[in-house]
């Protein structure tokens, strides 16, 4: 007897068509399975791995382009270096497995750090759109003006009653990136999609 081995589904697999039925102006997608790593460093370490101050991923090869900037991420290959806390990190990476970060960035750190999967604790929302900047400010406290929250912040915040990690992609305030704890997604999605009901007709 062959044994097919289950594809993977995230918790909002079942959403994806209420998503698709959005308009233009507030457009969600849930992103695919993402392989995430949260990195401590003993703070008199940090130094050694830290990114560059254009909050590119500016070191190759063992560097780890950390963000040392409250409240930033950056670019590390495909994926990204959140700044959690002045020793804290959340690593991302799409394109390869949870094993891989996680052996990467232990080989990398060494005694200096931490280094723990945690791949399976959040999921990933897209945000698009012109009025996606509206339905966030319904339930969040942050200021969220690119003057306040331009491309490249980072904030830990509440969305709804959700524990959220926020992420401005771009300074048009157009797209966002919302990590959420997966046992909290079904509920954020429904808020969100509750939230842009009265730009359906805009």
């Amino acid at each position: 007897m062959t044994v097919e081995s289950l594809p993977r589904t995230g918790p909002l697999h079942a959403f994806t068509e209420r998503f698709s039925a959005l308009p233009d102006g507030v457009q969600i997608v849930a992103e695919p399975f993402v392989a995430m790593v949260d990195l401590r460093l003993a703070p008199d370490a940090v130094s050694g791995y830290e990114g560059s101050s254009t909050r590119t991923h500016s070191r190759p090869g063992g560097g780890l382009g950390l963000p040392t900037t409250p409240s930033t991420w950056v670019a590390r290959g495909g994926g990204k270096a959140i700044w959690l806390g002045p020793d804290e990190w959340l690593v991302t990476d799409p394109l390869g497995s949870p094993q891989e970060l996680e052996a990467e960035l232990r080989a990398a750190v060494g005694s200096d750090g931490a280094v723990i999967d945690v791949s399976a604790q959040r999921t990933t929302l897209r945000l698009r759109g012109e009025h996606v900047r509206d339905v966030l400010e319904t339930g969040c406290a942050i200021d969220l003006h690119p003057r306040a929250f331009p491309a490249g912040s980072a904030a830990q915040t509440t969305l709804g009653l959700a524990g959220v990690v926020l992420l401005a992609l771009d300074d048009s305030a157009t797209h966002y990136q919302v990590l959420v704890r997966s046992s909290f997604a079904r509920y954020l999605a429904i808020w969100l999609l509750d939230a842009a009901t009265e730009f359906r007709g805009a």
